[in-house]
């Protein structure tokens, strides 16, 4: 009886032993084989580099990041191409291969995104950048210049630095060109403002908004770290793009001799800019020699230039050529409107200011629609006409909210212009 109650004590252990070293043996084989971050090499981390030469003469505050471009991807590796388990029956798309195997492998231009934006901004510019990366600069590795009226904080440099895929510059706007200037009657400025107010115009009572508009009209091209750029595409919070960009727009703009793009076209608040047209016209009158023989002037105008229907492209996106906006025509442009003043004692906007450059100081040629570039900003949306396009292009817009055909919209007028085709369901 002992010796059976022994046997049995002698099994139980064996077994309790048996399990307690096999939950050990897997239960330390499952951390253990978990893979272990590995430091990256120092010269693969961002690092500082030294300010532009032009920059640190005009004694303004930029700084820039510097990051690795990633190195093309082998499309064989299974892990990353998704032609080894797709569908043989799935749909041909007419997108590069370098939509798939990583970095675009052909020239760059010259070019950078701007975008202008507070320390207070940074999650909705996040969001910006992950869209134009995703949909586009993971592949071209384009630069990115941030400009703010203050500083920049390190939160806003490090989070914008870790999403961008070219390299990050930090500019900070000289006070020159973000303030009344000294021709400016600052109590009939603020006269305007309380009357905008009490007739509830947008923005109508902000100081601020007034200088961005300025800037964004006639400073942003000459900020030191622009200088080292012939192109730029303005990004601004909280935009999104619908569809994939296979194909770079800035050697587009290059390649075919474009200097103003746009992808919205809309009215203008007329309460906002009741005498821009006039300061216009002057200009024209002043300096004939900068007016383009085949221009615009029939998206701006109903009657030959008389008067101003409000049409104007939507400047929170556009590519343009800064050599253009650092030409002669565009600075005395700009002069001659900043002298009269609107910018304060009305609330004139960047958009409506660069679309009458472009309108007359640029030939049609010059100019172009980016159809392709599906683009919302709050509130409007443009979606590519074509169906096939969309599928192609990998885009998530439902074409129903497109704005280019809306009443509103002066994107048919360009048409018209241009003398493109417009889809078979518009008038």
């Amino acid at each position: 009886m002992l010796a059976g109650s022994n046997a049995r004590i002698l099994r139980y252990i064996v077994v309790t032993g048996t399990i307690l070293m096999l939950f050990y043996l897997f239960s330390g084989s499952r951390y253990d084989t978990l893979p272990r971050p590995v430091p990256a090499p120092d010269n693969a981390r961002a690092a500082s580099q030294p300010s532009p030469q032009n920059a640190a003469a005009a004694g303004v505050n930029v700084d820039f990041t510097q990051k690795p471009i990633p190195a093309e991807r082998d499309p064989q590796d299974a892990s990353f191409s998704k032609s080894a388990t797709a569908s043989s029956n799935a749909p041909a798309s007419n997108a590069p291969a370098s939509m798939h195997s990583g970095v675009d492998p052909g020239p760059r231009a010259n070019a950078t995104f701007v975008t202008l934006a507070r320390n207070a901004d940074v999650w909705d510019i996040a969001r910006s950048i992950r869209q134009v990366e995703d949909r586009f600069n993971r592949r071209f590795n384009y630069d990115w210049v941030f400009l703010n009226n203050k500083p920049f904080d390190d939160n806003f440099r490090n989070i914008t630095s870790a999403l961008v895929s070219g390299t990050a510059h930090f500019g900070q706007i000289p006070i020159e060109h973000w303030s009344v200037p000294e021709w400016i009657d600052e109590d009939k400025a603020k006269k305007v403002r309380e009357d905008m107010k009490e007739r509830k115009i947008i923005y109508g009572d902000s100081t601020s908004y007034r200088h961005m508009c300025r800037f964004e009209s006639g400073f942003f091209f000459q900020h030191p770290l622009m200088q080292n750029y012939d192109f730029y595409w303005r990004v601004e919070p909280s935009i999104e793009l619908f569809c994939d960009i296979p194909k770079d727009p800035f050697r587009f703009m290059k390649e075919n001799g474009k200097k103003y793009s746009f992808t919205i076209s809309l009215l203008e608040y007329v309460d906002t800019i009741p005498t821009l047209w006039d300061s216009a016209v002057k200009f024209m009158e002043n300096y004939p020699q900068h007016i383009a023989a085949d221009n615009s002037m029939e998206f701006l105008s109903d009657d030959g230039g008389q008067t101003y229907n409000m049409c104007h492209f939507w400047s929170n996106f556009e590519i343009g050529s800064l050599e253009w906006m650092r030409s002669d025509a565009y600075v005395d442009f700009f002069n001659s409107l900043d002298q009269d003043g609107g910018f304060f004692y009305e609330r004139w906007g960047d958009a409506p200011v660069h679309s009458i450059a472009a309108g007359i100081l640029l030939n049609k040629t010059e100019l172009h629609f980016f159809d392709e570039i599906a683009y919302f900003h709050m509130p409007f949306t443009h979606c590519p006409n074509n169906e096939q396009s969309r599928i192609d292009l990998k885009c998530h817009c439902n074409p129903k909210d497109n704005f280019d055909w809306s009443r509103y919209s002066c994107t048919s007028r360009y048409f018209e212009m241009m003398g493109m085709q417009k889809p078979d369901d518009v008038d």
